[in-house]
């Protein structure tokens, strides 16, 4: 059992399960490898009893608090068993951090973390936290409405900034489910070298594509045959009152329309959270979701002012056979004030302006449109600033606020690819003073004394970003397992937020004069420095090696 307490990570949930059991009274409930316990499903009844801490304020005097509240309902008058304290006071477990102590106060019993046992462990082998805890199967398949045939292939120039934002999120999304070990296939294909995949080039999305001369109609075709043998399609005898949300029809077309009940798919196929509104609809050919794998989930990610229309496809598309129901992630409203630009305008107006910025700084060390790091730069700006609020949250532009890349969107971007250049040349020119007998080689953490890390801020780094990563990844395929009716909110702008955060707080870039303190700082910051690469990563933003 020791063994396997040494070798598995930390984890937080583990961690808040743990103070749980000990604090009930109950015999631990140690957590596989597979983020379960012995009874196969994780509780979530211990989650309700412990606050992890996140603030550099409240972590001066605790890592976990168990409200007064909650000692209340567990014991008379708040009174924490002699027993129970003992317990707590001296937790260890599989993937557990090691408690170091704990005691009653005003706001409740409050736990503190062996910190130099965690850093010596956490960073001996980072490489462990930077990934999902297990990896997962399945096919899920992205389908992104903005990017289908209206009847036309759209082109930058038709692209909403709306629409742009929900390639974006398709694009950071299947990042994501594939480093859990997810099968991703992402809808429509599109023509190869067409305009619209030259763009999505531009930001570092490699959609997948068909030559030229592809076409979707036999599988058209088979829907529709389908439609028209479904047990949801309704005769025209039936046909009075019809809703109106499919357009205007022409004789001509009649032959190739059916009617189809959309409220009973729904309702007799028992999918919840769909608009009570869909009655039946007539149609004619649409664009299903298409792929070559049994499909585990299907998730349209679209706009707001998109949805109703989606939840309609959807259900033709169930009522087609189709056997696994389409989940919607919306995306809230864009808004620009005072213009009106297309997706290509908006990309154009930030490129020209990061270029305008790096020729300021650089002068002629930056030469061209076509530079990778103008590239990159203006990519970051632009996931940064449309995906760094919750998916279904407005966003609004000021882009024509003079300096509008000192917004807090652009920021984003620019503020985390110039720090992570800044780490590589912080260690850049140690190696080099290293070379030049300057300086020692950094040893293995496995050799440094961590009790030298005394800052809030180095312990909040490796207690609230490097040690919580692996979980915050895991997170997405946890959600798509659940439960939740037509809508899906994945909350993918964590990892967003928590690489600008972590930078705002990462130790400071001078050396100290101790070696060891200098040494166990350089390995935090080594830790850092691979957590951002990989966090940057899922948004297919290569890390800048220089300023």
């Amino acid at each position: 059992v020791m063994e396997n307490i040494e070798e598995t990570p930390f984890r937080i949930t583990h961690t808040v399960q743990a103070l749980g059991s000990a604090l009930r009274g109950e015999p631990q409930n140690v957590p596989d490898a597979n983020g379960l316990g012995s009874g196969g499903r994780i509780s979530s009844e211990p989650e309700k009893l412990w606050f992890k801490e996140s603030s550099a304020k409240n972590l001066r005097n605790r890592d976990f608090l168990s409200p007064t509240t909650v000692l209340n309902t567990l014991y008379a008058d708040g009174q924490v068993p002699p027993a129970v304290m003992v317990r707590v006071q001296s937790l260890r477990g599989t993937g557990v951090l090691p408690v170091a102590g704990g005691e009653l106060i005003g706001e409740g019993l409050r736990v503190w973390v062996d910190r130099t046992a965690a850093f010596q462990k956490v960073l001996s082998d980072v490489s462990v936290y930077l990934k999902p805890p297990c990896q997962r199967q399945g096919c899920v398949v992205l389908n992104c409405p903005a990017l289908h045939p209206k009847p036309n292939v759209p082109s930058p120039d038709t692209l909403t900034l709306g629409q742009l934002r929900t390639v974006l999120l398709t694009d950071h999304l299947g990042a994501l489910l594939r480093r859990q070990g997810f099968i991703v296939s992402c809808c429509p294909v599109l023509p190869e070298e067409s305009d619209i995949i030259v763009f999505l080039r531009l930001l570092g999305i490699d959609w997948p594509t068909v030559p030229i001369t592809w076409t979707n109609d036999e599988r058209e075709e088979n829907i529709l045959e389908a439609l028209q043998n479904s047990p949801y399609r309704e005769r025209e005898e039936t046909d009075g009152g019809r809703r109106e949300s499919e357009g205007k029809n022409t004789d001509e077309d009649k032959e190739e329309m059916l009617r189809v009940n959309l409220k009973r798919v729904f309702q007799e196929e028992q999918l919840p959270g769909y608009d009570p509104s869909l009655g039946s609809c007539w149609t004619v050919t649409f664009s299903p979701p298409n792929f070559k794998h049994q499909a585990t989930a299907v998730i349209g990610s679209h706009s707001c002012q998109d949805e109703f229309r989606q939840q309609q496809i959807a259900m033709l598309w169930r009522a087609s056979g189709a056997t696994v129901t389409q989940r919607h992630l919306v995306c809230g409203p864009m808004k620009t004030l005072g213009t009106h630009l297309s997706a290509a305008q908006y990309l154009q107006l930030r490129r020209v302006q990061m270029k305008e910025a790096s020729e300021i700084k650089y002068g002629e060390q930056v030469q061209g449109e076509s530079s990778k790091f103008i590239k990159v730069m203006t990519s970051a700006t632009v996931r940064f600033e449309l995906l760094s609020t919750v998916h279904t949250s407005p966003v609004t532009l000021d882009v024509q606020r003079e300096g509008s890349l000192s917004t807090k969107g652009p920021r984003g971007g620019v503020f985390v690819m110039y720090n992570c250049a800044r780490l590589h040349t912080l260690f850049d020119s140690y190696q080099r003073g290293v070379e030049k007998g300057l300086y020692p080689e950094i040893p293995e953490g496995s050799q440094l004394d961590f009790s030298a890390l005394k800052e809030e801020g180095e312990w909040l780094l490796l207690f609230d970003y490097l040690i919580p990563f692996s979980e915050l990844l895991e997170q997405t395929g946890q959600t798509l397992g659940c439960d939740g009716g037509a809508r899906v909110n994945l909350k993918t702008e964590r990892v967003r937020f928590k690489i600008i955060s972590a930078f705002k707080i990462s130790v400071s870039e001078p050396l100290p004069h101790l070696f060891n303190q200098m040494f166990c700082r350089l390995q935090l910051l080594r830790a850092l420095r691979e957590l951002y690469h990989s966090a940057l990563d899922t948004l297919h933003l290569p890390p800048i090696p220089q300023l």
